[in-house]
C-alpha cells in the first residue's frame, strides 16, 4: 500500500490530484504539504476531508527539517508545489527560483536520504520556449523565456540529475495548460469569466493570437497518476492532448458561456516576453495508455458554471488577491496537526 507525500495539494491542480488518488484501493494515506499561499487554500480540498486517508500539513517545501520528518514516512512524493503566475515572477524572480530550484533540492535531497520509491516532479510546457511551428519532444533541451518558466526548467534539472547521480527514482511531468473549477483568478479562464459574469471588461493583449493547448485538470491528474504507477524512472512525460486555440479564440467561447459580447473586450499592448506558441508531442505518455478524456466545449461550460455558483469562493481573492485561507484545519481521527 502506497503512502503518497503531495506537496501543493491545497492548489489548483494539487487538490485534483489528491481527490483523485484518495479513491485509489492501493493508496493507505496522502499527506498534503502546502505553504497555503495565496493561490493554496483548504477549501480546494473539499469533500476529499472525509477521508480517514488525508493529513495535511501546513509548511513550506524550504523547510528541509520538516520536509526530512514528512519524506520518511512515505513511500512516493507527487511534487505539485510551485510559484506559477508568469506575471509574478517579473516582479519577484527570486522567490520564483527559492521555491521551484531550492524546494525541488530540499525534496530530492530528503528522498534520497529515505529511499523513496518513486518521486513525481509536475512542470510545464512552457520550459521549451516558444515554437513558431512543430512540436516539442521530451528530449528537446528547455528554451525559457521568462523568468517563471527558467525555475521550472532549472528544477526539472535539479530533479532528473539526482536520478541519474544518487539513483532517486525521479519521473517528470510537463503539461499544457490546465483549465476546471477552482482556479485562482489570476489566471485567464477564470479571470475572463469572473470579470465577465460580473459586469466587467476584459483585456486581450495584443491581437490575441498568442496559440495555447489547453488540458482539463483531471485529464492532467490522470497523466500524472499514470506516470507515479507506470512511468520509468529518469525520464520526461509529456501531457498534453487537449484543444489548441488562440486566446482570441478561447475569448470567443468565455463570451458565449458568460452570455456577454465582444463590447466587453479591450484589446491592449503585449505584454513582455509573451510567447507566441507553445506545442508539445504527448505520444511518450499516449504509449503508456493515456488518452484525455474530458471534451472541452463541455469541461469548460462546467467551468464557468462553476464560478457562476461559488462567488463565495472566488470573489474574496478578487479583492485580495494575496491573502491566504485562514481557515483552521483539523487533522483526520488518528493523525497530529503539524504546523510551523
Amino acid at each position: 500500500m502506497e503512502r503518497v507525500l503531495v506537496t501543493g495539494g491545497a492548489g489548483f491542480i494539487g487538490s485534483h490530484f489528491v481527490k483523485r488518488i484518495l479513491q485509489a484501493d492501493d493508496v493507505a494515506q496522502v499527506t498534503v504539504l502546502d505553504a497555503l499561499t495565496y493561490a493554496g487554500h483548504i477549501e480546494n480540498l473539499g469533500e476529499a476531508f472525509l477521508s480517514p486517508k488525508l493529513a495535511l500539513v501546513h509548511g513550506n517545501i524550504l523547510d528541509a527539517d520538516l520536509v526530512d520528518s514528512l519524506v520518511q514516512e512515505h513511500t512516493a512524493i507527487v511534487h505539485f508545489a510551485a510559484e506559477s503566475h508568469v506575471d509574478r515572477s517579473f516582479l519577484a524572480a527570486g522567490a520564483f527560483l527559492a521555491t521551484n530550484v531550492l524546494g525541488t533540492q530540499t525534496l530530492a535531497d530528503a528522498a534520497m536520504r529515505h529511499g523513496i520509491g518513486k518521486f513525481v516532479h509536475v512542470s510545464t510546457d512552457e520550459v521549451y520556449g516558444p515554437l513558431l511551428q512543430g512540436s516539442a519532444h521530451e528530449t528537446d533541451p528547455p528554451r525559457p523565456t521568462v523568468p517563471y518558466a527558467a525555475s521550472k526548467a532549472a528544477s526539472d534539472l535539479v530533479a532528473l540529475s539526482y536520478f541519474h547521480t544518487y539513483g532517486v527514482p525521479v519521473c517528470v511531468t510537463r503539461s499544457s495548460n490546465n483549465y476546471g473549477p477552482h482556479q485562482h483568478p489570476e489566471k485567464i479562464i477564470p479571470l475572463f469569466a469572473t470579470r465577465l459574469l460580473r459586469g466587467q471588461q476584459i483585456t486581450l493583449h495584443g491581437q490575441g493570437q498568442h496559440m495555447r493547448n489547453w488540458l482539463h485538470v483531471e485529464d492532467n491528474c490522470a497523466g500524472v497518476d499514470l506516470v507515479l504507477r507506470a512511468g520509468v524512472p529518469g525520464e520526461v512525460y509529456n501531457i498534453g492532448g487537449g484543444t489548441d486555440f488562440t486566446n482570441k479564440e478561447l475569448t470567443d467561447h468565455i463570451l458565449r458561456l458568460t452570455g456577454a459580447s465582444w463590447d466587453s473586450v479591450i484589446y491592449v499592448p503585449d505584454r513582455r516576453s509573451n510567447d507566441l506558441r507553445y506545442s508539445m508531442t504527448c505520444t511518450k505518455l499516449a504509449d503508456l495508455g493515456y488518452r484525455p478524456e474530458r471534451d472541452f466545449e463541455e469541461g469548460l461550460a462546467e467551468t464557468i458554471d462553476w464560478y457562476r455558483r461559488n462567488p463565495d469562493r472566488w470573489a474574496p481573492l478578487t479583492r485580495n488577491p494575496h491573502a491566504a485561507s485562514a481557515t483552521a484545519v483539523s487533522a483526520p481521527a488518528g493523525e497530529e496537526a503539524r504546523a510551523h
